[in-house]
């Protein structure tokens, strides 16, 4: 759907938000049913979760994020505080916000090389992580003003949505935000153009935003140079896990520091981001697809009997070029990720300003 098909300040028609809410309702039982898998069934749990929706997730970031943030479960349960009147709305100032965005970047980092050796294999172990960020979920939401503590903060996922949907196409309606509250700023759902590096005042941010576009892609890269292991068994083996994730993101980024004195950075962000999509997805497809470097590891269906060797490599030849087109070469569109809805004070100031006018008439009309 097309920016230009809603202007800012636009509001949902009570039946748009009645199918939103559908939708919204549908996907947070999607999770639950993955999550009830992970407990009760964990093979088909962990096949769910880490061999279906996750490998959707990055290319759903870089073609539509809007989408995403408008039925993402842990954004539903972190907003229903809101939705019922119960949170408590505290405001998060600029360095806070930033304080939190750090935070989830340290924690995405520390969360991926541990599927090597509990998450890929263990159900219950990933069934508890989903509940721990769900319940920290529900906190920030419950304290704090809208999506300022969870979605555009302390999310691990929000700084990768940040990396991968800079050149959005859709502005979708924000089927969350019935007003806004500013409490975020600049807010990543309705500010167009918005990156990992556009917010960099606070030095936490820049950090952040250091981290994600100069070191994510090398990171990737060594994430998958990593075998899955049946259990932690030492330090030594925890080394072995974080070890080329943390030394492909010191590459990357001592790269684009260097290149930055040379090269624009809007470019740059964009390089790098569709390098780190593209990396992904050139060891998850042929990993998907039976074809991965280690046999039967992140497998969705075995096709080796099917398709040719060549086949994967045209195919992920294709999607690193699809997202370098996407992303880089493709015209660099400043759309935000959804609409921005009336701001509340303005609608305040205009409520008031027109009960003025309205007494002063009937003052008038007195006399």
């Amino acid at each position: 759907m097309s920016n230009h098909n809603f202007k800012s300040g636009d509001q949902l028609s009570q039946r748009s938000i009645l199918v939103w809410r559908i939708v919204q309702t549908l996907v947070w039982l999607t999770g639950i049913f993955i999550l009830f898998n992970l407990i009760f069934y964990p093979t088909m749990g962990l096949h769910l979760f880490w061999n279906v929706l996750i490998p959707i997730a990055p290319a759903l970031f870089v073609v539509a994020v809007g989408l995403w943030r408008n039925v993402c479960p842990l954004s539903t349960i972190a907003l229903f505080p809101r939705h019922m009147g119960i949170s408590k709305r505290k405001k998060l100032t600029e360095a806070q916000t930033g304080k939190l965005s750090l935070i989830a970047v340290i924690a995405l980092l520390m969360i991926l090389p541990m599927r090597h050796v509990i998450f890929d294999e263990n159900g219950l172990a990933t069934a508890i992580l989903l509940m721990s960020l769900g319940s920290i979920s529900v906190i920030a939401g419950t304290l704090f003003e809208w999506k300022s503590a969870w979605c555009s903060g302390l999310c691990p996922v929000y700084p990768v949505e940040k990396l991968y949907g800079i050149n959005n196409r859709w502005s979708l309606p924000n089927a969350h935000c019935d007003k806004c509250y500013r409490c975020v700023t600049p807010c990543p759902d309705t500010t167009s153009g918005v990156s990992p590096l556009q917010s960099n005042k606070i030095i936490y941010q820049k950090i952040t935003g250091l981290l994600m576009v100069g070191g994510f892609p090398g990171f990737i890269w060594g994430w998958y140079q990593v075998p899955n292991y049946p259990g932690i068994t030492g330090i030594g083996q925890l080394i072995s896990i974080y070890m080329p994730p943390l030394i492909g993101l010191t590459v990357t980024l001592a790269l684009f520091l260097i290149l930055r004195s040379f090269f624009k950075e809007k470019i740059l962000t964009a390089i790098f981001s569709a390098a780190a999509v593209s990396c992904y997805y050139w060891f998850r497809l042929p990993a998907l697809l039976g074809f991965g470097t280690i046999p039967g590891n992140g497998m969705l269906i075995d096709l080796t009997g099917i398709l040719p060797v060549w086949s994967m490599e045209a195919a992920v030849f294709a999607s690193t070029l699809f997202f370098f087109w996407w992303i880089v070469f493709s015209k660099q569109n400043k759309i935000s990720w959804a609409i921005r809805p009336a701001y509340a004070d303005k609608e305040n100031r205009s409520q008031i300003i027109s009960g003025y006018q309205q007494k002063t008439k009937a003052m008038k009309a007195s006399f």
